[in-house]
């Protein structure tokens, strides 16, 4: 059966994010937003907030595991950041060689990496050796930073470094989020390593995920905004996998996750964080469903946390 990964998108697919989405069924494994390393160990109460799930084996309340993510360009302090994670229950350490947000990329952090395939290799190999042989330490990169034919370079650099896995972001850092992702790059890839890799990028429906897996031939495959569109996406690629009937993408199934990811947001953080989370996701919704847009449009001027969350359930409940 394929294996299917929740995206650590960041801003995104925090602790309420993973626990809400993982309830729903279909998501074999997360990874956690980045954790920004620079020169220093972080102390292990910030672990915990990146990752609540540490308390808990490293895995949600449903029982998915959880692989916590580092970003940063210098190697020892990555090792050492791993070593900590690992110290406190962590299942695996993903290394973030793929965000594109400019302040990321501009303090040396993130895509700006797949400029040098030497240091992609150093970072990955020194945090190997770092911790123990059991413990999967893996990369997310992009086809490379301007150029996709980097990217068969870079990924024999983490290869060598003895990467567990790679998850690739058929894009490149100049590419952004624009359409379309060039999957085709990975068979390529596969002729030149034989690392296992995690496809990402562009897959919205079953469909797309059917053409993913034609293209690449892979055998797992990482979903990010997909999933804010169509909570359910997961599952029905489970149930298409099983050739079982696919459930309905509707408003009426995804509505009922609104107050209670509210509530939630508000317990973790506090009420003015959850009304913007919870607009976040709405607006994610609104993108292929007409209903959620007529929703979104009427309480997204709302900032009193009372009077949101008012509205809210008056159109969920």
């Amino acid at each position: 059966m394929k294996k299917l990964f929740l995206a650590p998108m960041e801003g995104v697919v925090d602790w309420v994010m993973r626990d809400t989405l993982t309830s729903l069924g279909g998501i074999d494994q997360c990874v956690t937003e980045f954790l920004r390393v620079t020169d220093r160990l972080h102390p292990e109460s910030v672990f915990f907030k990146n990752c609540p799930e540490l308390k808990t084996g490293s895995r949600t309340r449903w029982g998915t595991p959880v692989f916590v993510q580092l970003l940063g360009g210098q190697a020892e302090p990555l090792a050492m950041n791993a070593q900590r994670a690992v110290k406190l229950g962590a299942l695996g350490v993903d290394l973030n060689f793929g965000c594109p947000a400019k302040t990321v990329n501009r303090h040396d952090g993130g895509a700006s990496l797949l400029k040098s395939c030497d240091r992609v290799f150093t970072i990955v190999d020194t945090v190997r050796k770092a911790v123990p042989a059991n413990v999967p330490v893996t990369a997310k990169i992009r086809l490379g930073f301007d150029d996709p034919t980097k990217c068969i370079d870079i990924a024999q650099a983490v290869q060598e470094a003895n990467a567990d896995w790679i998850t690739i972001h058929c894009r490149t850092k100049t590419d952004g989020y624009k359409p379309p992702a060039y999957w085709e790059w990975i068979p390529k890839i596969k002729e030149k390593t034989t690392l296992k890799i995690i496809a990402n990028g562009e897959i919205w429906n079953v469909s797309d995920f059917n053409r993913c897996v034609e293209v690449t031939q892979c055998d797992d495959y990482m979903i990010g905004r997909g999933v804010m569109s169509n909570p359910f996406i997961f599952k029905q690629i489970k149930q298409s996998l099983a050739q079982e009937p696919v459930m309905e993408t509707s408003w009426e199934n995804a509505k009922p996750l609104l107050p209670q990811f509210f509530e939630a947001s508000t317990a973790h953080i506090n009420d003015y964080f959850a009304v913007s989370r919870t607009k976040q996701w709405l607006k994610a919704l609104s993108l292929k469903n007409q209903e959620a847009k007529a929703v979104f449009d009427e309480i997204k001027v709302l900032k009193k946390p009372a009077e949101f969350q008012a509205q809210l359930l008056k159109h969920t409940t």
